[in-house]
């Protein structure tokens, strides 16, 4: 369940100490440490996608993240400036969550996470608004409850929507306007056509932001994560028709739409000019990613696009110090590949099946 940067440019200083981060020059070793950090507080969920890889196999053993991981891996960033606490599990079945949240914030950190929408209870809501959460994404896939129960594998439509509608009813009572909520839909050629309705929905439960993910898949097909299914270069008349009116809809009920990577529906569907789209990506000199075990990935992306950890993994936060694993021999090599014309394997697609 991942939702991958939209929308940098809601924390302007985020972004810029982004790319002053990164810089022109991406070498095998990253002259500054990571700016943004990635934490599956758990990999454990209550739903069964049909586009998420853990629905058909075990990644590693269900976990949540411990707090002596959590605050050992954050403590050792002391720049950190953007935190997102989610990976493949539903963060909101974490116990410490409002606790990891208020720890982060306490240093001033942008915190993020993404979830199914089932557990946002009434109490939980206002704790959320209390703990100073930026962000709230709310992975729905679909306009209706049929559509909803193929992709998302449950019967909880119409649970999720009356819990978002009752939490940004709740922002409004206590005159708050974070975290900003918004809905996300991943971009299959079974569910485009709903785009109108999802943007309709949008507005109806009090969300003004509404965002098209593009599909990520790992070749081998499983469920809806596959390569028939994905709009990318493959948009037909009708859903480039479904964009358009869910645009124009969207400027009449107030809703913005834009899509994964920070772009609008329309370009994050086609590929750019260049050959090794791959090349352009800055995470490996900016960010860290860590599975619930304190595993090193190279971003949120790989567990969607390539099968299996052992072959990307980067470091182990429970042996390793950040340091040590940031500028060690197996992150250097990888650095050193993703700006060569032989990627790694995660790489080898990425850009060409969403943005950068």
């Amino acid at each position: 369940m991942t939702a991958e940067e939209p929308a940098v440019a809601a924390a302007p200083t985020v972004a810029r100490r982004y790319f002053e981060a990164v810089g022109k020059q991406r070498a095998r070793v990253a002259e500054a440490p990571p700016i943004c950090v990635y934490l599956e507080v758990t990999n454990r969920c209550n739903l069964l996608c049909e586009t998420c890889p853990r629905t058909f196999e075990a990644l590693e053993p269900p976990a949540d993240m411990s707090w002596p991981l959590f605050t050992s891996i954050v403590d050792q960033l002391p720049g950190l400036a953007r935190a997102v606490l989610h990976g493949v599990g539903e963060p909101m079945l974490v116990k410490n969550l409002p606790r990891m949240i208020r720890y982060l914030k306490e240093r001033a950190v942008y915190v993020l996470f993404n979830t199914n929408g089932t557990l946002l209870a009434p109490r939980r809501r206002r704790e959320l608004i209390e703990t100073g959460l930026d962000e709230l994404r709310v992975s729905l896939d679909a306009a209706e409850a049929h559509s909803f129960l193929q992709v998302r594998g449950k019967n909880f439509f119409d649970r999720i929507v009356r819990n978002v509608g009752e939490f940004t009813a709740l922002q409004r009572d206590l005159g708050t306007s974070t975290p900003r909520v918004s809905l996300w839909l991943t971009g299959l050629k079974e569910t485009v056509a709903q785009l109108p309705d999802f943007v309709r929905l949008a507005a109806r439960i009090g969300v003004g932001e509404v965002y098209l993910q593009r599909l990520v898949f790992d070749g081998i097909g499983r469920g809806l994560a596959r390569e028939e299914s994905s709009l990318f270069e493959k948009t037909r008349q009708e859903e480039d028709a479904a964009i358009a009116a869910a645009q124009a809809l969207g400027r009449e009920l107030g809703v913005t739409i834009d899509a994964s990577g920070a772009t609008e529906p329309g370009i994050s569907l086609k590929r750019g000019n260049d050959d090794m789209p791959w090349s352009a990506c800055r995470r490996p000199w900016s960010l860290m990613y860590f599975t619930a075990h304190g595993r090193a990935l190279p971003c949120c992306i790989a567990p969607f696009s390539a099968r299996g950890y052992d072959t990307y993994t980067l470091g182990d936060a429970t042996q390793e110090t950040l340091r040590e694993i940031w500028n060690g021999r197996a992150y250097q090599d990888f650095r050193a590949a993703l700006v060569s014309d032989t990627p790694p394997q995660p790489c080898r697609n990425c850009g060409l099946r969403w943005s950068l």
